[in-house]
């Protein structure tokens, strides 16, 4: 099993999360994250004033999906998270050892 991480701009959620959904991913997390890559922030302009903004916000999206099927989860995120601008973010997939779902103690592919 792979953990797939994605961090994308807050707009591309929707359009992500049903590319999740036609490929079959049942679950997912969804988290508010700010951060930042090699834009460094931008610049805004309040009441005349300009000031920077070091953090912009993202949106951090992880699923648990089997092996054979991260690598179309990865294609999905990024086909469906791309603008073409900088700042679209990253995605990555990482092994995942245990899972057990709480509920009822299930135990690797049976817990997703």
């Amino acid at each position: 099993m792979k953990l797939v991480t994605a961090i994308v701009k807050p707009y591309r959620l929707d359009e992500v999360k049903t590319a999740l959904q036609e490929l079959g991913v049942h679950g997912l997390t969804v988290t508010e994250a700010s951060g930042y890559g090699r834009q460094r922030g931008h610049t805004e302009v309040y009441r005349g004033a300009e000031y920077q903004v070091d953090l912009v916000p993202k949106v951090r999206i992880e699923a648990v999906v089997e092996d054979s099927d991260a690598d179309a989860v990865i294609d999905a995120i990024v086909t469906a998270a791309r603008t073409g601008k900088i700042g679209d973010g990253k995605v990555w997939a990482v092994p995942v050892e245990t899972v057990v779902r709480v509920r009822t103690g299930e135990r690797g592919p049976d817990a997703l």
